[in-house]
């Protein structure tokens, strides 16, 4: 039914409070109160159900393994009790032979068994034959008395829990004696106490017949009783013989507990100042008289139901701020349709500005493209640019590459000479081959130099000499070390072999002894002595399986300065037209790839340039070599 137009003024005023931010502001605090309570109620049942499904059934497996445990020698009494050395014993009870026979059958029983003691006894209690000397428990008369078949008896001296199983023997002419087992719960207790100490959010306890705790997984509660017990009860409980120890204090349990649903208990764990909130589950173990009570912590729970509630607050939340947010759009719909008429006036104003503007995006957009093509351009150009500057770099390390090869076939070629003078043609032909190996040596530098700033598969490490990549490096340079007159110190295992590629690594060492001779030359002393010396050493690093290998010199050394831009391309300490400051950029590029570093290092007199290298096999025996 349509509101007449008289009645709308009315309704608008009395709806206007409710569309006003504190009315929203109030409903949604009233939503978040609802959503927590509401989240945290069916959270903390849901969870209780979850723990007291979970707990029923581990209450299950718990009972069902210690009925197994308790029924495992179940039928052993009965099986001792058609042995022909018992029968006989109870024809002869007093024949002291047949009671030591029953006593060693006895013996080898227990032990196969596995079980605490076997004794028989006799109708008024006293032991007849044992598997050992013991002294029978207090409770044994009371239970042939009243006709078990077993009881559960405190041992006095470790305080744990016996299990016997009684079968009656008949004696001729006199009342039946009986066949007695015992045997330790201990081991199943201790599975529960390890239980306790992984797992904090159960406990475990089983009591007997009295309501007394005689296991559980917590020691603080043994001998403790479930309910309330009052002077005159823990007085006969004590009497009973059944307990080592006084009856601890009461758990305030419920007389009966629901197996599946459980019921919520305050219980003080030991060490905890306060009580804690437990669902506690009990299960019937009938023919043995005992409880099995599963104690889970709720304290999980809840946490959950406190996150749940704490969600529900925000979904309560999320609603009343969606309302608000639904009533202040309907309140921007409402100012945006008032509005609508200052926009119509205002429309005109804005196509001419419009119009305008985008006439400068135009011109600003041509503009920019203009410079995209420039910046493209001179990219391209930066680049060729650098591609020439790495050629220049590559051409200007092959000639100071093969320079050094270039320099020893100068001498052979200068030898060979003065040999066909002397009439020594094997000599010639010596040098000859060498030249021709200089030559392929030249190809191989130029190679190497051409793939240098890249890693190629051609050039994968192998197993190479060290000594024989020394020995080659200084063949290269004998013209060098002959004019200075110097003799190279070598110190290399002849059967040291590392990881590395021979040509590349004889090209560090002709580098780094080229400048080790340079240092030396520099020095200007005309003969060998203790201020001239060039020295190759080897030393075992990480255990042997690398090698550091170090080329020194006694020269005059170089100044931090120097040091600090020792391996930058182009820098030299040469004279002009000497050296072109590549040599060390290309050896150290070398070593890194071999897996190394190439250091410098400053001695007392001279310098000293290292670099370490994986060893392949390096044997006891070290051997010096002076070359």
């Amino acid at each position: 039914m349509p509101v007449p137009d008289s009645f709308r003024p009315r309704v608008l005023r009395l709806l206007r409070p409710l569309s006003r931010p504190g009315f929203h502001l109030f409903l949604t605090g009233l939503l978040m109160v609802l959503g927590f309570v509401l989240a945290h109620r069916l959270s903390e049942r849901a969870g209780r159900d979850e723990l007291s499904a979970l707990s029923t059934e581990r209450l299950g497996l718990y009972a069902a393994n210690l009925a197994a445990e308790l029924g495992r020698h179940a039928s052993l009494p009965s099986l001792l009790a058609i042995d022909p050395t018992l029968q006989a014993l109870m024809l002869a009870p007093q024949d002291a032979e047949r009671r030591r026979a029953a006593s060693q059958t006895l013996a080898r029983v227990n032990v196969r068994a596995g079980t605490q003691q076997i004794f028989v006894a006799d109708a008024r209690g006293q032991v007849l034959s044992a598997s050992e000397a013991l002294t029978p428990p207090a409770r044994l008369n009371e239970a042939m008395a009243q006709g078990r078949t077993h009881f559960f008896a405190a041992d006095p001296t470790t305080g744990s829990t016996d299990f016997y199983l009684l079968h009656a023997l008949p004696q001729p002419g006199a009342a039946a004696a009986v066949i007695v087992v015992r045997f330790n719960l201990a081991p199943l207790e201790a599975t529960w106490v390890d239980l306790g100490l992984r797992s904090q959010g159960e406990r475990i306890l089983c009591a007997d017949d009295q309501d007394v705790v005689i296991m559980s997984s917590v020691q603080a509660w043994k001998y403790a009783a479930l309910g309330h017990a009052d002077p005159s009860r823990r007085q006969a409980l004590q009497a009973s013989a059944r307990y080592p120890q006084p009856i601890g204090p009461d758990l305030a349990l419920p007389a009966s507990l629901e197996v599946h649903q459980g019921q919520q208990v305050q219980l003080p764990l030991p060490g905890a100042r306060s009580t804690q909130p437990m669902l506690a589950q009990q299960f019937q173990l009938v023919p043995l008289g005992l409880k099995l009570v599963a104690l889970s912590d709720l304290s999980e729970v809840r946490q959950r139901a406190q996150l749940a509630a704490w969600g529900g607050a925000a979904f309560g939340a999320s609603i009343g701020l969606l309302v608000l947010h639904l009533s202040s759009r309907r309140r921007a719909l409402r100012q945006l349709t008032q509005a609508q008429a200052d926009l119509r006036q205002t429309h005109a104003r804005l196509e001419q500005l419009v119009d305008s503007r985008t006439a400068e995006l135009r011109h600003t957009n041509e503009a920019l493209k203009t410079q995209i093509a420039q910046r493209l351009q001179t990219e391209g150009e930066l680049l060729q640019a650098s591609k020439l500057a790495v050629l220049g770099q590559m051409s200007a390390g092959l000639s100071h590459e093969v320079n050094q090869p270039l320099t020893a076939l100068r001498a052979l070629a200068r030898n060979s000479v003065r040999l066909l003078e002397g009439g020594r043609h094997d000599a010639v032909a010596t040098n000859l081959q060498l030249m021709d190996d200089m030559v392929e040596r030249m190809g191989r530098i130029t190679r190497q130099l051409k793939s240098f700033a890249r890693r190629a598969d051609e050039q994968l490490a192998g197993d190479i000499p060290l000594l024989a990549s020394v020995r080659n490096a200084l063949l290269l340079l004998e013209h060098r070390t002959r004019a200075l007159g110097l003799q190279a110190d070598v110190d290399v295992p002849a059967d040291l072999r590392v990881r590395a590629e021979a040509n590349r690594l004889e090209q560090v060492l002709v580098n780094l002894l080229g400048n080790a001779m340079d240092a030396l030359d520099a020095q200007g002393t005309p003969q060998p002595g203790p201020l001239r010396e060039l020295r190759v050493r080897a030393t075992a690093l990480d255990g042997g399986r690398r090698v550091l290998v170090q080329v020194q010199d006694s020269g005059g050394g170089m100044t931090d300065a120097d040091l600090a831009h020792l391996f930058e391309p182009f820098f030299t300490t040469k004279p002009a037209g000497e050296g072109l400051g590549l040599g060390l950029v290309i050896s150290a590029k070398i070593v890194r790839e071999f897996g190394g570093t190439l250091r410098a290092e400053r001695l007392p007199q001279g310098m000293s340039f290292e670099f370490d290298l994986a060893v392949e096999t390096w044997e006891a025996a070290r051997e010096s070599d002076d070359v």
